[in-house]
């Protein structure tokens, strides 16, 4: 009994101490951004574009519409996509040898590393299309959400009650029915969750835009030119010679940063909500 109890302090304890270890150095991060990043965050950065290199002022209007512009395009791709693809491994495929083969598929796709799908991209659109685009980097934003989807929805789903789908079926109701007005009824605050964690997941993502949407000088929203969006901004920045555009670097990081934080945020609070009916 007493080696029993000393095996569970020492792990006690190691977790705890990894707790602290995780939450130490995420603060330290947010900490070091507020702290080198905040007062460079003004109504400038939202409603001026960049300036020349090399000279002072200027903001990250265009950069930040972009984001939002193929963000917005890959959410309309993916997350309808990775729904309906949850809803057939769920309802319809179960534990059939292809819906085994679709979950292990999306549970490898979750592992690859973004820029593996960015090269991906540019070779079957970039390259075809003679250029970068906006709708490449949507495409490859979109292939990063989709298996997040997939395989949270398909979990969703199945935590559902069999009982609510056995009443629906007994009062006569078609399968599409049962699915979308019962099923996809009960599980409509876990599939938001989803939605805004899939979502936070592609909103850092620089690599595959590198790749695909590369960046632009010029205020273009067309699907089929490059564009420039917040993250190969702030890159570009950071990397650059001049101090005005270090400060924009600094400025677009506290930007996704918080942006994120808040997508996560919303998600858990959904999820809490969930739990909590």
């Amino acid at each position: 009994m007493r080696k029993r109890k000393i095996k569970n302090y020492i792990g006690l304890s190691i977790s705890t101490v990894s707790a602290f270890i995780g939450l130490f150095f995420l603060l330290w991060i947010i900490v070091s951004l507020i702290e080198k990043g905040f007062h460079y965050v003004n109504w400038s950065v939202f409603t001026q574009n960049a300036v020349s290199p090399g000279d002072e002022g200027g903001g990250l209007k265009f950069a930040i519409l972009g984001q939002l512009e193929v963000v917005g395009i890959a959410s309309l791709l993916g997350i309808p996509t990775g729904i309906l693809g949850g809803i057939y491994l769920s309802e319809y495929g179960k534990d059939s040898f292809l819906s085994n083969v679709i979950r292990n598929v999306s549970d490898a796709m979750t592992s690859i590393p973004s820029i593996i799908i960015g090269i991906f991209i540019y070779a079957l659109v970039v390259v075809p299309m003679g250029g970068f685009s906006v709708l490449a980097g949507s495409i490859a934003l979109a292939l990063l959400m989709m298996p997040i989807v997939i395989s949270s929805i398909d979990n969703i789903l199945r935590l559902v009650p069999n009982e609510l789908r056995e009443a629906a079926y007994a009062l006569g109701a078609p399968k599409y029915i049962v699915i979308f007005k019962v099923v996809v009824k009960e599980a409509i605050v876990g599939i938001v969750s989803v939605i805004l964690l899939a979502i936070s997941r592609i909103l850092g993502e620089t690599a595959p835009l590198l790749f695909t949407s590369f960046n632009s000088n010029f205020e273009s929203y067309k699907l089929n030119e490059p564009i420039a969006t917040l993250t190969v901004t702030m890159y570009n920045y950071a990397m650059g010679p001049y101090d005005s555009w270090h400060h924009l670097a600094w400025a677009a990081a506290i930007i996704l940063t918080f942006s994120v934080l808040l997508f996560n945020i919303a998600s858990r609070l959904f999820s809490y909500w969930r739990f909590r009916r």
